[in-house]
């Protein structure tokens, strides 16, 4: 059995599709974000980056770092094992403490990643819970698909955002049957925004719970950087709120926040969490010093709001299809996977821009985009640099032809 040409023929699918992934060799520079260097094998170039998720840049803040640091000054490199077997430190310990008191919970739960806390959690729920039902956005990220996919239990998709939808499903459902209506804050695709006071009264009209993935909102928004939930005052009727630390807070890691029985017994039975190595107490640090600086400064939500709302006003000015939205994402349509990998080569090649194609999966086909992640240290000599490619790439790809045409910088 030859099994690398059986896997060689998927990957000249994606060749063929155009969605083959490339990865961009970077080099960050400390302190100098959104600039840094393109490794190539001819040495490097400077270029600024426009797509990536650490969205205030905290993950160059000067008081993350230097707790990052002193932390590996203190206790060391790695964090000994499993939360179980030796992998606890008091840094675990303070962090958790502080999502909980972030989210206005009891208690919070620590995991290497967003997309580990919601596969581990949903699926657990629905595993120690018999006869859950699921109601799932159907816009809702691959981790909370696969978390009630691994849940082995009933689901039911409706329609994105629309609550008449969500009410006939909850209806059709036994009264007193447990529910759990799985959603996102932003969706980090659109750039759209939930209605979550009103799912939460559909939740209380109907006895089922809620489960939030806040991961492109905290940080972001609300007063001390709890996400859409706090600044719209809900935070108290959402259930379980999953949120990460990589993205708004700029270090790795994800988390659930909720009752302390919720969090214990996910702590107790969730195979993601058990078997996992507890993340490093270095980045454990950083996350710490991230939270607590984001919960008493709002001049980094502030900035990144202006930003965001400078960008999409110079974007559509110039004529480029940005997609609006009350959110800080900013997606550029292109609806085709050759043409939009062709733009981004050219941005990165000619420009010294550095954005990534989003293409299916990851959107659905014929909805290819760029996604633009504006930060507060992004300039305006960085959105001038931006327009101008743009400009010339737009001018230069008739895209209702069908044809693209590969720019150098002049």
């Amino acid at each position: 059995m030859k099994y690398d040409v059986i896997l060689g023929k998927h990957i000249d699918g994606l060749r063929a599709e155009g969605r083959y992934r490339i990865f961009a060799d970077v080099r960050r520079r400390q302190g100098a974000f959104p600039s840094a260097e393109q490794v190539t094998q001819t040495g490097s170039k400077p270029i600024t980056v426009w797509c990536s998720n650490d969205y205030l840049g905290m993950g160059q803040h000067p008081s993350v770092i230097a707790a990052m640091h002193d932390a590996i000054d203190r206790v060391g490199a790695g964090s000994g094992g499993t939360r179980n077997i030796s992998g606890t430190t008091h840094y675990h310990v303070e962090l958790e403490a502080e999502i909980a008191d972030l989210h206005g919970k009891e208690s919070a739960l620590l995991f290497t990643s967003a997309y580990v806390a919601n596969d581990a959690t949903l699926s657990t729920l629905v595993k120690l819970m018999p006869g859950t039902v699921i109601l799932s956005d159907e816009k809702n990220h691959a981790s909370m698909i696969e978390g009630i996919r691994h849940g082995g239990g009933h689901k039911f998709v409706f329609r994105h955002n629309d609550l008449a939808d969500l009410e006939s499903k909850l209806r059709a459902l036994p009264i007193g049957s447990p529910k759990i209506i799985a959603f996102e804050s932003v969706y980090s695709m659109d750039g759209d925004i939930a209605p979550i006071a009103a799912i939460c009264d559909l939740a209380d009209k109907y006895g089922a719970m809620t489960y939030i993935d806040e991961v492109h909102a905290v940080g972001m928004y609300g007063p001390r950087g709890g996400g859409i939930a706090e600044r719209e005052g809900v935070m108290s009727r959402v259930d379980v709120i999953n949120g990460t630390l990589a993205k708004g807070f700029g270090v790795m890691g994800g988390y659930i926040a909720a009752s302390r029985t919720l969090c214990d017994a996910i702590r107790s039975f969730a195979p993601g969490f058990i078997f996992s190595t507890s993340l490093a107490p270095a980045v454990v640090a950083g996350a710490l010093a991230s939270i607590r600086h984001l919960k008493g400064s709002s001049v980094e939500r502030a900035s990144h709001q202006e930003r965001a709302r400078t960008l999409k006003a110079r974007l559509a000015a110039a004529r480029i299809p940005v997609k609006d939205n009350p959110s800080h994402i900013v997606p550029i349509l292109v609806g085709n996977p050759v043409h939009c990998k062709a733009v981004t080569d050219s941005l990165l090649g000619g420009f010294g821009i550095y954005v990534q194609p989003i293409n299916y999966p990851t959107v659905p086909k014929g909805t290819e985009r760029m996604r633009l992640t504006p930060s507060p240290l992004h300039t305006n000599a960085h959105m001038d640099e931006l327009i101008t490619a743009l400009s010339s790439l737009w001018a230069a790809c008739p895209m209702a032809n069908g044809k693209f045409v590969r720019l150098a910088a002049a």
